[in-house]
């Protein structure tokens, strides 16, 4: 089947809901307060011509990364799964080798937007040191922060240059408080290096539930100008989109913002650019 991969949703979750386990999710996102399964997402990939999707961790327990990949094995459109582990635990090689057998999984991720200090975070030396053994083991990283932290993000990325990571959601711009032009101004030395790549991706909901797509637009076109559609991915960020829209906007919004990109520009940033960084072939 891998061969034949061209498009892929390079951003979703899935969960069985359970209040403890997801304590981002607060009592205002009655949406999200529910079970989100394959099931329910694959009609949405086959209406919108995604040959499959990677499943990203949501919450940090031990079990998400053997959900995930249960999943996957079930599933085998889902193509790839970002799992999680506590990237700090001293005895983390041993932890990865349980999980070293299974090609599904491509990477992992840490929460850090909900640490108290998020930059700290990021400069923490075991952080760090968890991070180059992920990477040295051919695995990706993906960066989750909030626009606020996106300078510590910058520097967290300089530090980890040997393989490829991910910035998810553009660095989650603050959409409405600050332009496109001064979100292009803190985010370009990021972009700036090549061996980072972003997911066009969570926009949406960094919008609010009354946007226009004249409000995002500009957004996109800040990245597509400083990662270039070779550096680019698309992802829907469902469920979590559901917040502020449905699938098919968040597609919608990205198809528009692609207008003037050529056919192998756009297939880059569908599906081909996920392909290679996840090594789906």
């Amino acid at each position: 089947m891998t061969h034949q991969i061209k498009r892929v949703d390079a951003h979703q979750h899935f969960w069985v809901y359970q209040d403890r386990d997801y304590s981002w999710i607060t009592d205002e996102m009655p949406a999200l307060k529910q079970d989100r399964l394959p099931n329910d997402l694959y009609p949405l990939l086959q209406k919108h011509g995604f040959d499959g999707c990677i499943a990203v961790q949501a919450r940090q327990t031990n079990e998400e990364t053997a959900f995930l990949t249960q999943l996957a094995q079930q599933n085998p459109w889902i193509l790839g799964v970002i799992g999680w582990l506590d990237l700090r635990s001293p005895s983390l090689e041993k932890e990865l080798e349980q999980w070293q057998a299974y090609s599904i999984i491509k990477g992992y991720r840490h929460i850090v937007q909900d640490e108290p200090k998020p930059a700290e975070f990021l400069a923490d030396p075991a952080f760090n040191r968890g991070v180059d053994i992920v990477l040295n083991q051919n695995k990706i990283y993906e960066v989750l922060i909030h626009a606020k932290d996106l300078a510590a993000a910058t520097d967290f990325c300089r530090r980890h240059d040997q393989a490829i990571l991910v910035l998810d959601h553009v660095g989650k711009p603050n959409i409405g408080h600050e332009s496109a032009k001064d979100w292009q101004k803190r985010l370009q030395p990021l972009a700036q290096q090549k061996h980072v790549y972003c997911k066009l991706s969570g926009l949406i909901t960094e919008a609010g539930n009354h946007w226009q797509q004249i409000d995002i637009l500009p957004y996109i076109e800040v990245a597509l100008e400083l990662f270039g559609p070779n550096r680019l991915m698309f992802g829907s960020d469902w469920p979590v989109c559901l917040l502020s829209g449905q699938y098919a906007q968040v597609y919608s919004l990205v198809e528009q913002a692609m207008n003037n990109l050529t056919q192998d520009e756009q297939n880059a940033i569908w599906g081909m650019n996920a392909k290679k960084v996840y090594q789906l072939s």
